[in-house]
């Protein structure tokens, strides 16, 4: 069982979307947040007891459709993909849902661009991914609450477009970012959204994740719990 090292309980994320993303919506035009910040009171523990904890299972490959994944959704005008790009805007300010000027870092391989259209939102999980490590036994409110996912900084990333159609839908034994420096917060990137969401791992993707972690600081922030 996991020790987590700080004070709050384990959030649970509702199938009703629309109070979890008007939520996300006010924070985010309230305050301007670093990209990928974490929480003033962030939980820890050690990565590899969060990995060790994953559940070790073979893929289930058939039956992915990725319209199975509802996205971008909408909540008071703005969608799943401008309220990433408002989040993890290195510079830049909002008007309405659009940022203005804007400036933003790709982390997978340190290209900086200053327009929207150049870039794509990665989900750090694939969706093909999810589906395959367990969401093919979700509900549809489920696998939309995964694909517009809010709740957790690390799972969506504003990227380039060419770094994110080079992974596409390859896990971390199959592709890692070109940015060597990005690895560590790659992986725990990876394990804490198949942590949040209570997904399965293979046993090369684990292999692989171990190997990165070797050379990584101990620590990561562990993420609320999200569906059941």
């Amino acid at each position: 069982m996991l020790r987590v090292e700080s004070v709050g309980s384990a959030h649970r994320y509702g199938a009703a979307m629309r109070s979890t993303v008007a939520f996300a919506l006010a924070g985010v035009l309230a305050a301007s947040c670093a990209a990928f910040a974490a929480p003033a009171e962030a939980r820890t523990q050690l990565t590899m007891t969060v990995l060790n904890s994953l559940p070790v299972a073979p893929e289930h490959t058939s039956g992915y459709e990725r319209s199975m994944f509802r996205h971008w959704t909408s909540e008071q005008g703005c969608t799943t993909r401008q309220l990433v790009l408002i989040r993890q805007r290195t510079a830049g300010t909002i008007d309405g849902c659009t940022v203005v000027e804007g400036q933003w870092f790709s982390h997978y391989d340190a290209v900086v661009s200053f327009s929207a259209r150049a870039l794509d939102i990665d989900h750090q999980v694939p969706l093909k991914e999810a589906w395959d490590s367990g969401a093919w036994r979700w509900t549809s409110e489920e696998r939309e609450g995964f694909a517009n996912d809010l709740g957790y900084a690390n799972s969506l990333n504003a990227v380039s477009a060419s770094s994110n159609r080079s992974k596409g839908e390859k896990d971390p034994a199959e592709w890692m970012p070109p940015r060597s420096g990005d690895h560590c917060r790659y992986a725990k990137a990876w394990i804490g959204v198949k942590f949040r969401w209570r997904l399965a791992i293979d046993s090369q993707e684990k292999i692989a994740l171990r190997g990165v972690l070797a050379t990584c600081p101990a620590r990561m922030e562990l993420p609320p719990l999200a569906a059941a």
